[in-house]
Parts: C-alpha cells; structure tokens; sequence
C-alpha cells in the first residue's frame, strides 16, 4: 500500500502538492479523473488506486488491474496548448513513463507506437490519454498510466505477452518511487508541450526511446490497416508507414510485426 504522507512529503513544492487522491478500489482512475476535471479539478489533480475493476486501455480495451500489483494513475492537465498538438500528449506520456521506469527499476522501456510499454518483446504497460478542446484549445485532459509491477502470472491469450516490473529486473520494485518518478517525470514530458518546437523534438527522442518506429516492417491495426516499413514520426505524432502503394500517414490504431 501507498505511504500517503510520505508521498505528500515527497512532491511537496510541484503541482501535485495537495491534489492526491488515492482509492484502495476504483473502477478506472481515468474515468475519476476525468469527471473531476469536468467538475473543475485543478490542473496537477492525481487519482490513483491499488486496484482496478475496469480498467481501460486504448479502443476500449480492459486493462488487468489487480490489487496491490501495478501501478494505475491518471492526472488531469490543464495546458493552453493547440488541438493539433494533441496526438503529440500520449507520447509524452510515453516517455514519461520510460524515464520513471528507469529511475525505479533500471530497466529500457521500448515504445511502441502510439502507447505501449515493451520490456523486449512483451508488455508492461501502457498510456491512455483523453481530451476536450474549445474553439482548438486545450479544455482539459487526462493522462492515464498503468505499469505491470508484481505481476508473475498473465492471461495467455493476450495478443502481446505480458510481464512486469519485477520479473524483468529480479527484483521487487518498489510502486511509491516510481509513482514519483512517474509524476515528476511527467510534469516536465507536458510543459514541454508548449514549446513551438515540440513537434520535432517529441518525435526524435521517441524514436530513439523505439525499435518500432523506423525501418520495421508492421501490420498497422485499425481503421488505417495496412503493411509496411516504418519511416518515422510527422510533427503531430502520427506514424509514416511506406507501403506498396505509398506512405501512409497513420493517425489511429496500432502496430505490430508483421508476418
């Protein structure tokens, strides 16, 4: 369980200081952080949890929440930032979680575009970002984050294997440091944003945190389904696929190899 006081203590002087909130049980911290943003939660608001009962990954996928074993954490951002750099806040969230990741663990994180955690070829985490816009404005949003930490045991049918934290370094990794390394990480990954130039740099040091990104070839899932060779992130995130008939902009669904 989280040490409330001492997790205070530690981000005491950063957004978050005075905005935690933590539930034992929850159905998903996105959909608390969510409706607490539209109610008017403050810019740095943290909802996070010891257990998910419907967790929720990106397209609506569940996210496997059990108790005590990961880390579920979602936090509300209120930044003036253009619509069109929105595809660019799941990313950061990406790397955010890399860096946190690091710190706790000493592990490398593989992204996978647009926001998978691999730990070689399987997964242990992911991001789940969710906005509003008014009049191409940035209203509100929310960043959710679910890192495997404990897990030793994951359905076999999952179409990428699963792992965690703690199987892949042998050792047992402990959730209030990288929640705070997550969240420190992450207030830096979102301010960045603002810079004019983060359409390039977000991109660039993606792609050098991803062996999925340029020159492998992939099946793209979802409304954009195609094959080919990667090529890259354009300044709004979307992935460049180069396939027989062209380079496709992709800009929703996912990847994995192909064949």
């Amino acid at each position: 369980m989280f040490d409330l006081a001492e997790l205070e203590k530690s981000l005491a002087g950063t957004i978050y200081a005075g905005k935690l909130h933590f539930l034992p049980t929850t159905g998903s911290t996105n959909s608390d952080a969510m409706a607490a943003a539209r109610a008017g939660a403050p810019h740095g608001s943290v909802w996070f949890a010891d257990e998910q009962t419907a967790g929720r990954g990106r397209g609506d996928h569940a996210w496997h929440s059990a108790a005590g074993q990961g880390l579920y954490v979602s936090v509300v951002v209120r930044l003036p930032l253009p619509a069109s750099r929105l595809p660019l806040l799941p990313l950061a969230g990406g790397l955010a979680a890399t860096e946190a990741v690091r710190v706790a663990s000493g592990l490398t994180v593989d992204l996978r575009w647009p926001n998978d955690l691999l730990l070689g070829p399987r997964k242990t985490g992911g991001i789940l970002a969710e906005a509003q816009t008014d009049a191409g404005i940035l209203a509100l949003a929310v960043v959710g984050i679910g890192i495997n930490v404990h897990q030793r045991n994951f359905d076999p049918s999952l179409s990428t294997p699963g792992t965690s934290l703690d199987l892949e370094s042998g050792r047992i990794i402990d959730r209030q440091q990288l929640l705070i390394a997550l969240l420190v990480s992450l207030d830096g990954e979102t301010r960045g944003l603002l810079d004019p130039g983060a359409g390039k740099s977000i991109p660039a040091r993606l792609e050098n945190a991803s062996t999925w990104i340029r020159g492998r070839e992939v099946e793209v899932l979802g409304p954009q389904a195609c094959t080919g060779v990667t090529e890259g992130l354009d300044e709004r995130g979307f992935l460049l696929v180069r396939t027989k008939a062209g380079l496709v902009q992709v800009q929703t669904g996912g990847i994995r190899d192909a064949g």
